[in-house]
């Protein structure tokens, strides 16, 4: 199924809804592009400053094009949703906010692709909601829990931290030299555009501080339940992540019921950023077959 598209932007698919789910009463930001039968929901990480836009620009069009209706949703506390501070699991948070955001928008199932966070909020939705759930693409998060091989918090989640902490341009590049593989790839623009965002809601980087300070397990493990999950996923990992280790995505394959492993090399913690051409491809064959 392929569909001739006009330019896609931010601006051009930005939206906003009200969502009422659980004990959630919240704005939540939204990008909303093609027309297909079948929808994509992508879930962003949870580095400030982040959106789904900013994590999945790369991979929105060859989406549309393939015919699907493509939807990413910015979770609360990030980017142009509303604020909040999590003390329970940020994981389930975000898989209630998709939940509301796909009973307003009248969407009863979909494929979920998430990234670091977005894995963990995709799994936890996937358990609250199988019938939901179509496929899954999950990078570089899925699950919580100690790495066998990598001390535990990794060079980037500390890095991620004292970026929350102290949102300077020089700690935003310290983090961004070991989010990927390649640094070339970083232009003077992209961390200005991306300190530009984190600057513009302060309230979310403090509330991020804040709801560590309350819970300091956002994400907890499940890999205990990742059997009840019956979602054909397709695990995908940078073999140089220093954010996730790849052991969380061995750990996904061995405890998910139908689940494939690729492993990108020279490929750090964005792999659908760093090897978009190959990443949309293989995604565009999985979610067809």
């Amino acid at each position: 199924m392929t569909t001739e598209i006009t330019t896609i932007t931010d601006a051009s698919t930005s939206r906003l809804v009200r969502i009422k789910e659980g004990d959630l009463d919240l704005q939540i930001h939204y990008n909303d592009a093609g027309k297909g039968e079948q929808t994509v929901v992508m879930l962003h990480g949870s580095g400030p400053g982040a959106s789904g836009w900013s994590n999945f620009h790369r991979n929105v069009e060859p989406l549309v094009s393939a015919g699907y209706r493509v939807v990413l949703m910015d979770a609360p506390g990030w980017s142009k949703s509303d604020p909040i501070v999590s003390k329970g699991s940020r994981s389930d948070l975000n898989a209630t906010a998709l939940k509301g955001l796909l009973d307003v928008l009248k969407i009863d199932k979909a494929h979920l692709i998430g990234n670091s966070m977005g894995g963990h909020s995709a799994v936890a939705f996937a358990l609250a909601n199988p019938s939901r759930v179509g496929k899954l693409v999950l990078m570089g998060g899925g699950t919580g829990g100690v790495s066998s091989f990598v001390p535990m918090p990794t060079e980037g989640i500390k890095l991620i931290g004292a970026l929350y902490r102290d949102p300077s341009i020089e700690n935003l590049k310290r983090m961004m030299n070991v989010f990927v593989y390649d640094t070339s790839a970083l232009t003077e623009d992209l961390f200005r555009l991306r300190l530009d965002n984190m600057l513009s809601r302060r309230e979310h980087l403090e509330n991020f501080v804040k709801s560590a300070e309350a819970n300091p397990k956002q994400f907890p493990d499940v890999g205990h339940r990742l059997g009840e999950i019956s979602a054909e996923t397709l695990v995908i990992w940078g073999r140089d992540d220093r954010f996730v280790p790849l052991d969380t995505g061995l750990r996904l394959v061995a405890g998910l019921q139908k689940a494939d492993l690729h492993v990108f090399s020279r490929c750090g913690h964005w792999a659908q950023w760093e090897h978009a051409e190959k990443f949309n491809r293989m995604v565009v064959e999985f979610l067809g077959r």
